[in-house]
């Protein structure tokens, strides 16, 4: 198996279940005390990790790209999608995400100094239409607000994708999200305090194990798998990846919630494999 593609795909295959678990959490906790929670959370499980295996401190000179990734993808992407998800539908949400793999490899490129080809380029671009355009079929009511939160979701993730791709090369994959996650500790956790709802066990059960699988799956070991891939793979060839996520939502949702698998997914699903594979081939 080409390099990082499992662990490429088992951190995809993680993340798609996200934003579901984001919307369920919002059932019983506020946007703010939610990202403040799930990092907080992430950050305590980080810190008694990195702790138990005796890791070593990451140098000065790579606390800046520790904190675009935590910028990124610990504190801005949930907090953004989030507060989108208070306006807009899952479905409508998976739009951006279908442009998740273009914003990781231009900042791939920009970051990490890679250098596809045009080909690459055509066919991410290809299969970054292909998924935008079958999400926007389920996508719902458009709300100005929540497309523009989601759009900025979308490149502070990209950022935060490629700059730890990068730092992962030098740190290790788990070790990046753990560290960025413990270093925000000092602002999430007395801030998951600050907001914590006055009776917070008489929110729902489902929130609950909403906030429990977006702390533990999707802001750390999501990304163990995840850092590694882009690490081993290339942040470009690897992120292409992403343009399965939409689809492998909509798969858990018939899995989860029994709604019905169209043929027009399934048709598009193997459009955009075919644009993985051959954006891999040319990256």
């Amino acid at each position: 198996m080409p390099a990082g593609l499992f662990d490429g795909l088992a951190g995809i295959l993680i993340f798609s279940v996200s934003l579901p678990a984001t919307r369920l959490a919002l059932q019983g906790f506020d946007p703010l005390f939610l990202t403040a929670a799930r990092a907080a959370i992430a950050g305590l499980a980080a810190g008694a990790l990195l702790i138990a295996l005796r890791q070593r401190r990451p140098k000065r000179g790579d606390l800046a790209s520790l904190a675009i990734v935590a910028c990124g993808v610990v504190i801005g992407f949930p907090l953004l999608t989030a507060l989108a998800l208070r306006h807009v539908g899952a479905a409508h949400a998976a739009v951006f995400v279908g442009l998740l793999p273009l914003a990781t490899a231009v900042f791939g490129a920009v970051r990490g100094g890679e250098r596809p080809s045009w080909s690459f380029w055509a066919l991410s671009m290809l299969g970054s239409a292909v998924t935008v355009a079958y999400a926007a079929r389920n996508a719902g009511v458009i709300s100005g607000l929540g497309d523009g939160l989601m759009l900025a979701a979308v490149l502070v993730c990209g950022l935060g994708y490629a700059e730890g791709g990068r730092l992962a090369r030098r740190l290790g994959g788990w070790q990046v999200i753990a560290w960025a996650d413990l270093l925000s500790l000092p602002l999430t956790l007395p801030l998951t305090l600050l907001w914590m709802p006055a009776d917070p066990l008489t929110a729902p059960l489902p929130a609950w194990a909403g906030l429990g699988y977006v702390s533990l799956f999707s802001m750390l070991i999501g990304f163990v798998f995840w850092y590694r891939a882009l690490a081993r793979g290339g942040i470009a060839s690897i992120g292409q990846l992403q343009l399965l996520q939409p689809f492998l939502g909509f798969g858990f949702a018939a899995l989860l919630l029994g709604e019905q698998i169209e043929p027009a997914m399934l048709a598009a699903a193997a459009a955009v494999v075919a644009c993985v594979a051959g954006a891999r081939r040319f990256a």
